[in-house]
């Protein structure tokens, strides 16, 4: 039985060329369905739902594939969350042996599946929803901060190159709840960091797309950023 015929994977979507998705490098996503979590801010609330695959769907993305070699540099693995699906590990291997990296966005919540692809993988995203007290609550479901905490140990000790980020909406946060959260994960040797403003534009809660009243102003922002800029190797203000 051929690879395509094996693979099952739920493919959402497929940006065909981003240069934002894998820090310095051209690259493809490939959204995969189905996500444990429920942020209020989600703004793919469509590919929360998980469903089940089906072969000519990763068959079109390694047809796309075939015909971006030479072109292409890289393949991000996105979602939803696409750790959740078994498939994965198969997929990412067939994408190495067409030649191309492959890097992985997650939010760390399937340890066990992400300590099986890091031999496989070149780049991860790994987003952080909090700190110990408020990650369960952002990411709308008990127990997953332990879980993170795992995946973040992972990938400081594999070698593997990586990038932590944090979607920023203040009726999560205010300033001095994002400066704790980007120093603690400074002080456990996260070295590149991005701050991402939530987009309000389509939410999963509809609360989250209402104006937040004393909402740090922009400037407000940029000088945070600015003091802990020195914290890290690489600093990034995404809006």
């Amino acid at each position: 039985m051929s690879e395509s015929n094996t693979i099952r994977l739920p493919v959402a979507g497929l940006t065909p060329l981003t240069t934002l998705d894998y820090p310095d490098q051209l690259a493809c996503v490939v959204f995969l369905q189905g996500c444990p979590l429920r942020c209020g801010y989600c703004h793919n609330p469509q590919l929360l739902a998980p469903r089940r695959g089906e072969p000519p769907e990763w068959q079109a993305v390694r047809d796309f594939l075939a015909r971006r070699r030479g072109l292409l540099e890289a393949v991000v693995f996105s979602g939803g969350e696409p750790t959740l699906h078994n498939a994965l590990p198969a997929a990412i291997s067939a994408v190495k042996a067409m030649g191309f990296k492959v890097g992985l966005h997650t939010a760390g919540v399937y340890p066990q599946r992400l300590a099986e692809l890091l031999p496989r993988l070149d780049w991860v995203g790994l987003d952080v929803k909090g700190d110990a007290e408020t990650f369960d609550r952002i990411a709308g479901r008990p127990g997953l901060q332990a879980a993170h905490r795992r995946s973040l140990a992972l990938l400081l000790e594999s070698g593997v190159e990586f990038e932590c980020r944090t979607t920023v909406h203040w009726r999560d946060f205010d300033l001095a709840a994002l400066q704790r959260l980007a120093l603690g994960l400074a002080g456990c040797g996260v070295r590149r960091y991005a701050i991402q403003v939530a987009r309000t534009v389509q939410c999963l809660d509809r609360d989250y797309a209402v104006p937040v009243a004393g909402a740090p102003s922009a400037a407000a922002l940029d000088a945070l950023v600015e003091r802990l800029r020195p914290a890290f190797a690489s600093l990034a203000l995404r809006r």
